[in-house]
């Protein structure tokens, strides 16, 4: 089955300022575009074709001679999640049982935002940072490239994307402004919490 590039949840300009229409024609109708036309390219009249974008990264993960096939996968399936991991008037805090986790196993809304900002401007290079759900556990966890929580067992909650195509028209170098603003002002804490609900349900 061909894996479709999803529209955008929102409208090119609504981020603005802090992610600008630009940004977003660059990144999701270029990127995020090239990554899901040549997976569907890469699998096609393969046994993989019949399978869930999810299905084929977690069949394929670690098997070097599928590489290319598992970067275009990964990043395909990575930003769509992302799209939904931000949204206009984002940014404050979960409520609810999202919140009492985040309290439970970081301490803390504010320790989890220390470390989560840490783990993102860390990131050396391309990459991901993430809240998932690993063995009952909240952690956050980074990747790089196109390497994703779903090949390692763990269930993604919320994804800043830190390659630099999904910030530097607008921030530049300034890494730590992007992922300030994302926690502040774009995180989408209702996606989040309902991913939580749904994998503890």
């Amino acid at each position: 089955m061909s894996y479709e590039l999803p529209a955008l949840p929102f409208d090119y300009t609504a981020l603005a300022p802090y992610i600008t229409k630009e940004t977003l024609e660059f990144h999701h109708d270029k990127h995020h575009a090239a990554y899901v036309n040549n997976y569907n390219n890469a699998v096609k009249d393969t046994e993989l074709d019949s399978q869930p974008i999810e299905a084929v990264i977690k069949a394929i993960a670690g098997d070097a001679s599928k590489a290319g096939l598992f970067n275009n996968a990964a990043q395909a399936w990575n930003h769509s999640f992302y799209w939904n991991s931000i949204k206009p008037n984002g940014g404050g805090a979960p409520t609810g049982a999202l919140a009492d986790k985040i309290a439970a196993d970081f301490g803390s809304f504010e320790n989890f935002v220390a470390e989560f900002k840490q783990a993102a401007a860390t990131q050396f290079g391309s990459g991901w940072a993430w809240l998932v759900l690993d063995n009952g556990s909240l952690k956050i966890t980074k990747t790089g490239n196109a390497d994703t929580p779903i090949a390692h067992g763990q269930t993604p909650l919320l994804t800043i994307d830190v390659w630099e195509h999904a910030y530097y028209l607008d921030y530049q170098n300034r890494r730590p402004d992007y992922i300030s603003t994302f926690v502040e002002k774009l995180a989408n804490w209702d996606f989040a919490s309902a991913n939580y609900e749904a994998a503890i349900a």
